[in-house]
């Protein structure tokens, strides 16, 4: 009888043994899963939120200016590069950006009852006179891989700004600009990545609105193939040939011999 009752607590210890052997891996499986998680969470956002290099051609507590590399242009497709360092005179850098236009977009049924949405200046008097000069020197500057980015905020409260952002480039006379977003209210996050700032070239939303040029005569028309669109290429860009560029009738200024006729041209 003592022989059996020995055995049986050897073999309930072992049992007992064998339990806490089970439990003491199954935590360390499940610490070990718990930091393989946490690992590949922060990897995950290591890759989706990457580091974009820039240079700073000015900044100031809600504005930059800065010069950031192109992913569109490749070192192995020449045509691909942009015709920088680009020296446009202020002059003609006020005149695009002047004859820059928006238009809301609207669905079918409000363009039956409201009609089309006028179209508005892009940007603000006190914004062009930031960006023409800042522009100029960041083309100046640039690189034949890079392309110039603007970003332009007004703080609302501690919590939501409004931003204004895009960028431009020039490939031979052809002026490519984008606007991304036009005096949208951004509100900031508590934590995390504030994108805004980091990709000023990207949308924070869906763009309600179209970019137009007033010389109509100087847009080049873009045809993307099925292809870019599949495969996401299309670019929304507005394409401005510099070449084709006139002096809009608002910014001819009259003369002596003009400005004693009357409307109809009698003296």
């Amino acid at each position: 009888m003592s022989a059996e009752r020995g055995d049986g607590r050897t073999t309930r210890s072992l049992n007992g043994r064998h339990v806490l052997q089970r439990c003491r891996l199954r935590r360390s499986i499940a610490y070990s899963a718990l930091s393989t998680q946490i690992t590949a969470l922060l990897l995950f956002a290591g890759c989706a939120i990457p580091q974009v290099p820039a240079r700073v051609v000015y900044e100031d507590p809600v504005n930059f200016v800065r010069l950031e590399p192109d992913p569109y242009v490749l070192p192995e497709w020449p045509p691909s590069a942009h015709s920088h360092p680009a020296h446009l005179g202020e002059d003609l850098l006020e005149r695009i950006l002047t004859g820059l236009q928006v238009q809301e977009r609207r669905i079918v049924i409000q363009k039956k009852l409201l009609g089309l949405a006028p179209r508005e200046p892009a940007f603000r008097d006190e914004e062009l006179k930031l960006l023409v000069p800042k522009l100029a020197e960041a083309l100046a500057q640039a690189k034949w891989n890079e392309r110039v980015t603007f970003y332009l905020s007004r703080p609302e409260t501690s919590i939501k700004r409004e931003i204004t952002s895009g960028g431009l480039y020039l490939q031979g006379s052809l002026l490519h600009f984008v606007l991304a977003n036009r005096q949208i209210m951004y509100g900031i996050p508590a934590y995390g990545m504030i994108y805004d700032k980091r990709y000023p070239m990207r949308p924070t939303g869906p763009k309600g609105f179209n970019l137009y040029f007033d010389d109509g005569a100087a847009v080049v028309e873009q045809r993307p193939s099925w292809f870019d669109i599949l495969i996401g290429l299309e670019k929304d860009e507005l394409i401005i040939d510099l070449n084709r560029v006139q002096e809009p009738p608002a910014l001819v200024r009259a003369t002596p011999a003009t400005a004693a006729l009357h409307p109809d041209g009698r003296p």
